[in-house]
């Protein structure tokens, strides 16, 4: 009788054991990853307690040419989706994650939206171009932030149906605080003139934001790319002509051409940072950062 009821209570135990373990595995995050850190606070403010979120590209590291290290590639086989968003290292990259983590499921985030032409003329207008690099910072638009949270909730939803509705609530209640943002950074830069609406910049990331709220960006990049001593000098020019008194850098980025300039014009080098991971609170310092050196 005492075999019987050890062997029931052994029974019971296991039982209760694994209906805990499968509870739990049911319960636990799904891990994903993203390109940037902007990206994770989208999947975060949608995914809430339901998602990790690995980073593929560190703070203080440049989307434009970075190689994820070996570990890194590893880890991917804990992801079961990659939140793409357009950024140039993910040509090289994305083809081997996939061929590196085979559960893995690519999602494109900028599915919706018309990349613009990342050439600029002297007078920070877009030169349109059918070839060529096409501006992948989609992330620093909040009318286009709308768009790829649309598509991240739409991935979690697939891969993780049981909390749809939960997805779905954390959206609207994101989009709502994307709407909040659009208000303040419009409040902010309708004090900006429209004779001064022009803002240097070293790194040409900043033009979906201008679009947006009636800037004009002036990249000393020629689409990405170092500018050669001749533009320097046109430049330079532009800048006198237009009263540019700051030129903004990204800490990503050598400051050195900027400086070349600011000198040139009696200027400043004043820091911004595309890459932020508290993206909301960011856009509004960057639009203050315009609104008090551009306008003064």
């Amino acid at each position: 009788m005492k075999k019987k009821s050890s062997f029931v209570a052994l029974m019971t135990t296991l039982c209760v054991l694994f209906s805990v373990s499968k509870a739990m595995a049911a319960e636990a995050p799904i891990d994903v990853t993203v390109s940037i850190a902007p990206q994770k606070y989208f999947v975060k403010e949608i995914g809430g307690n339901n998602v990790d979120v690995n980073v593929m590209v560190p703070a203080g590291a440049e989307p434009d040419d970075y190689e994820p290290t070996p570990n890194q590639v590893v880890l991917l086989n804990k992801s079961k989706l990659y939140f793409s968003i357009g950024v140039p290292f993910e040509k090289s990259w994305l083809n081997k994650f996939k061929s590196s983590a085979k559960d893995l499921t690519i999602v494109d985030t900028q599915k919706g939206i018309e990349r613009m032409p990342m050439a600029y003329n002297d007078d920070g207008e877009r030169i349109p171009a059918t070839s060529g690099i096409k501006d992948p910072h989609i992330w620093l638009s909040p009318a286009l932030v709308r768009i790829q949270a649309m598509n991240i909730r739409d991935a979690l939803i697939k891969v993780d149906p049981q909390h749809q509705q939960e997805y779905r609530e954390n959206y609207l209640k994101f989009s709502k605080k994307i709407n909040q943002i659009d208000d303040a950074l419009i409040a902010i830069t309708a004090k900006i003139p429209a004779a001064h609406n022009q803002f240097m910049t070293y790194h040409p990331a900043w033009g979906y934001f201008a679009t947006d709220y009636g800037l004009r960006q002036l990249p000393i990049q020629d689409e990405g790319k170092e500018a050669s001593a001749q533009r320097l000098k046109s430049l330079i020019d532009t800048a006198k002509k237009q009263h540019i008194k700051v030129i903004f850098i990204e800490p990503q980025f050598s400051k050195e051409q900027a400086k070349v300039i600011a000198n040139a014009i009696g200027g400043k080098v004043v820091a911004i940072n595309p890459l932020a991971e508290d993206w909301g609170n960011n856009l509004l310092t960057v639009a203050n950062a315009f609104e008090s050196n551009v306008n003064h």
